[in-house]
């Protein structure tokens, strides 16, 4: 016998050492599997690919543009000579009809800056500071969804320690139910009272029903947020530090500050627009009449003409619109300044709430286990009176109703916490 024993004992050491450890998923995994598997991520790439895209356009306005062209004109009037310069020159032997009315022409315009006072180089500022709005916006969006997979992680866990305490009530009046029968059977209880329990077991399992459904409830909709099926994965309780600092390091406040950058770069660009610009120019074309007047008034065919040079220009009506502009962007930057404010406030009000609802829950859970283990102790007792006969099923059934709601409160209360602090987290973004 003792043999058996040493066999039995060695099988079930080896079953405990090789047995399935169930796999946990942490609050961290979620969060980054859930950004990861939101559509809006897709974004990022696109907002990355179209600031170089906006680059490119804004480097190649330093390309030389060239401009192909082709007409033909019919003109009801010419240049030529006055009829006393064509009959002096009819007697010395020269022809001047003067120009064709029928004008033709195929050419090319080119031009390349030299130097566009800095508009380019404006530009490409304000395109690099769009994109940092853009990306800062994404962000701010991508960061809601911490919230939301953190509300349905926590829920999860809640409603998994409501299961756990249900089927701890539930295995309490089983045991107890079994012991009223036990009673019954030696006549020192009545029907009624295991009816009672009876009665009480039921509703239990049907509580306990409802809480598995709503646990997987929240679990199909955290597996549709991650992109992956929890499955018999358990959730991991967070460790429960709060912040030591109160600095809010929110992306809400990283594309305000990126906005008033870019106002800083449009702000260069309005400069830019009032310099003058300087740049090379070049026309060549195969046509009639060339630059040549004369020889084209004598001679209509067509011929090869190129002109070249420096080109300054100046656009002073920049100037008019130059100073409501500056005020745009200034009234714009102080309404970036305005939303910074009222951010920053609304989140020190849920810092302190989140503070707040820490601390009532410190001194409140200071007492949970002197209440449980009290409740404990009482059912305990009833349930000694019971065999004895000093109460009935009734006032044993509210000492265990009062133990599981003081396990279930005091589980409660700890992912409560928990819950207080990561919302605390949320609203610094630490």
């Amino acid at each position: 016998l003792l043999l058996v024993m040493k066999r039995f004992l060695l099988s079930l050491l080896l079953l405990t050492a090789f047995a399935p450890v169930r796999a946990q998923i942490t609050l961290d995994e979620c969060v980054r599997l859930a950004e990861e598997n939101y559509p809006l991520i897709k974004r990022y790439d696109l907002v990355s690919k179209m600031s170089e895209l906006n680059l490119s356009d804004v480097n190649k306005s330093w390309l030389p543009q060239i401009n192909v062209y082709g007409q033909a004109t019919i003109q009801n009037l010419v240049p030529s000579f006055p009829e006393t310069l064509t009959g002096i020159l009819d007697k010395l032997g020269t022809q001047m009809d003067g120009l064709n009315r029928f004008q033709y022409k195929v050419g090319v315009d080119l031009t390349q800056t030299v130097w566009d006072g800095g508009v380019s180089k404006a530009r490409r500022e304000i395109v690099k500071a769009e994109y940092e709005v853009n990306k800062a916006e994404l962000g701010s969006k991508m960061y809601e969804i911490r919230k939301q997979v953190e509300n349905l992680y926590f829920a999860s866990l809640l409603t998994d320690a409501q299961i756990r305490q249900i089927e701890l009530s539930a295995q309490l009046l089983e045991n107890n139910r079994d012991r009223l029968e036990a009673m019954l059977v030696n006549g020192v209880a009545m029907q009624s009272d295991v009816d009672m329990l009876e009665a009480r077991l039921l509703e239990v399992r049907q509580n306990l029903v409802s809480a598995r459904s709503a646990h997987g409830n929240y679990l199909d909709l955290l597996s549709l947020f991650i992109g992956k099926r929890i499955g018999d994965q358990s959730l991991e309780v967070p460790s429960a530090d709060i912040p030591r600092s109160k600095e809010c390091m929110r992306p809400e406040l990283q594309a305000i500050d990126a906005r008033i950058r870019a106002n800083s770069s449009s702000l260069k660009s309005i400069k830019a627009d009032i310099m003058p610009k300087i740049g090379f120019f070049a026309q060549a074309y195969y046509g009639y009449p060339g630059f040549d007047y004369f020889k084209s008034m004598s001679d209509c065919n067509p011929s090869i003409n190129v002109i070249g040079g420096l080109k300054i220009s100046w656009n002073v009506g920049a100037l008019y619109t130059r100073s409501n502009r500056i005020d745009k962007l200034r009234l714009s930057s102080l309404n970036a300044e305005n939303d910074r404010d009222i951010f920053m406030f609304n989140n020190k009000l849920e810092r302190e709430t989140s503070n707040s609802r820490i601390y009532e829950l410190d001194k409140i859970m200071a007492d949970d286990s002197r209440i449980v283990e009290l409740r404990r102790n009482v059912r305990k007792a009833a349930e000694a009176q019971l065999e004895n006969g000093v109460i009935d099923a009734t006032a044993l059934l509210d000492k265990i109703t009062a133990e599981s709601q003081a396990s279930l409160t005091q589980a409660y209360h700890n992912i409560q916490r928990i819950q207080y602090i990561y919302q605390l987290k949320y609203t610094l973004n630490q």
